[in-house]
């Protein structure tokens, strides 16, 4: 039974979106790992920006420096 667990900032990550990652993240375990979908399962825990750091500062902090993860 594989577990997988995706973990993000709380930062307006849409039902939608959630959604692709965890039907994305079941088919590559399915298509990498043959293993039944139906036992595979996905967890998304969403984290504060006041509580995940980054290169010794507060990611809330980064974000109000205007530095985010955004590709370019």
């Amino acid at each position: 039974m594989p577990f997988v667990k995706i973990e993000l900032t709380r930062e307006g990550v849409t039902r939608e979106q959630k959604q692709q990652l965890i039907k994305g993240v079941t088919n590559l375990i399915t298509d990498v790992l043959n293993k039944d979908p139906h036992l595979t399962h996905i967890a998304i825990q969403e984290i504060d920006t006041d509580n995940w750091g980054y290169a010794g500062e507060q990611i809330s902090v980064l974000r109000e420096q205007g530095i985010t993860a955004d590709k370019k």
